[in-house]
């Protein structure tokens, strides 16, 4: 990797970091989301950031950008457009919905029906919507940032396991270090605050960092670690469902881009057991417990599978 590129990632952290403080690893598997040409789910209570997180990225990026404000009567048309006619043209034409942009905020995503939560599936996984048998492609890059409160909140439709599994990767916020919720207090960081944030890079440059995230040296015995784990997940006796080869690939894809925002052009061990919670923790299904929190079943099932599965050295 060149310095070049180093710097704009370091740059990108730190354009991010003016408005949304205290959780730098939060902002670094951000970006491993990014740099692997893959979407984020954002879920954590009310108040901590999650929006203020996603539209920090989207300023810093010199890409068009759309936000969604997913509610109860949002139709899926609203998401992808429609075909109207047009009297001067005496036929349809295709108005494309907000999902035709680089970046889309789905912005509460689960207080909307099912319904509309899948119309984002087919961009999400093909990068392609279908309109009346018509197939429209969406721009590169294309990242999807939704964020939701847990479901046990009120108004909520929890999303369905095959929507989950598009999303990169799964990320929860929590409270900020008390230091910086001082600093929150005193600076008085509000939603305005996102005016000041000037974007740093652009989208070619973003594919550009994909192609050579894709190119980290991943060594056999750190491929068949990624295998090992991955497997662990389908034997254990108190997991429904483990993790898929979508799921395996997304672990392995992270590792890279972890490993290039570190510095290094090679994965380590380390790189994959620091992503792998993000990338596994919402694929999982636990018999009788859906729960994907801290310290829930699928949680202590996964720390104790990183914990004694032998690493390569």
């Amino acid at each position: 990797m060149t310095p070049k590129v180093f710097d704009r990632i370091k740059r990108l952290e730190e354009n991010i970091h003016q408005v949304f403080y205290g959780k730098p690893e939060v902002v670094k598997k951000l970006l491993v989301a990014l740099f692997s040409a893959g979407h984020v789910l954002i879920e954590d209570v009310p108040g901590v950031g999650k929006t203020l997180l996603a539209r920090a990225l989207a300023r810093s990026l010199r890409c068009s950008f759309q936000r969604i404000q997913f509610t109860a009567d949002l139709l899926p048309s609203d998401v992808i457009g429609v075909s109207v006619y047009d009297q001067e043209e005496r036929d349809f034409v295709f108005k494309p919905g907000p999902i035709f942009s680089n970046v889309v905020l789905a912005d509460e995503i689960n207080r909307t029906t099912p319904r509309t939560q899948s119309s984002l599936l087919e961009g999400m996984n093909e990068y392609q919507v279908s309109v009346d048998g018509q197939v429209h492609p969406l721009p590169r890059p294309f990242l999807v940032l939704a964020t939701q409160n847990p479901h046990e909140f009120e108004g909520t439709y929890p999303l369905p396991e095959s929507e989950l599994d598009r999303f990169f990767l799964h990320l929860s916020i929590g409270y900020p270090p008390p230091d910086d919720e001082l600093r929150i207090l005193q600076d008085y960081i509000t939603m305005d605050s996102l005016e000041t944030i000037k974007a740093v890079a652009s989208g070619e440059e973003v594919l550009e960092i994909q192609k050579l995230a894709a190119s980290v040296k991943v060594e056999d015995s750190v491929a068949q670690y990624v295998l090992h784990l991955v497997e662990r997940t389908r034997e254990a006796p108190e997991i429904d469902v483990g993790i898929s080869p979508r799921g395996g690939l997304a672990l392995y894809r992270g590792a890279q881009s972890l490993a290039m925002i570190e510095g290094r052009d090679y994965v380590t061990p380390d790189d994959v057991k620091t992503i792998c919670p993000s990338v596994f923790l919402h694929r999982l299904i636990c018999r009788g417990n859906h729960d994907r929190s801290a310290d829930s079943p699928a949680e202590r099932i996964l720390r104790e599978i990183l914990d004694t599965t032998p690493v390569p050295l």
